[in-house]
């Protein structure tokens, strides 16, 4: 059974040796002087160049960033240390405190007894 667009093998070969010619028209390059060429290869540069200064101000964002987080980190062990010699201050502030009047109690006791 032969369908309504059936063409002879002979035209359906012109018809893919003109599409194959085509292609390679297309395909063919340009020489280097064409300004569309030109053109094209200097959008590509303006592109490159954006994406490298945007990649460096990401770098150069995240090395700040780096630098504020270990800031703070260093300010955070200080209070920390610092909150840490503040209680052991108090710790033995208390202690002496407390031996101060366990020995006023003991002499007191002694002071009766004598």
């Amino acid at each position: 059974m032969k369908h309504f667009n059936d063409k002879f093998f002979g035209e359906r070969l012109q018809a893919a040796s003109a599409a194959r010619q085509a292609m390679l028209k297309r395909a063919e390059k340009r020489p280097a002087d064409d300004p569309k060429v030109l053109q094209r290869q200097a959008e590509r540069q303006a592109i490159a160049a954006a994406r490298e200064a945007r990649q460096e101000a990401k770098a150069q964002a995240a090395i700040e960033q780096r630098a504020r987080e270990e800031a703070e980190k260093a300010e955070l062990a200080a209070v920390a240390a610092r909150m840490a010699r503040e209680e052991a201050d108090l710790a033995v502030a208390t202690q002496a405190e407390q031996k101060a009047v366990r020995d006023a109690r003991y002499a007191a006791r002694k002071k009766r007894k004598a």
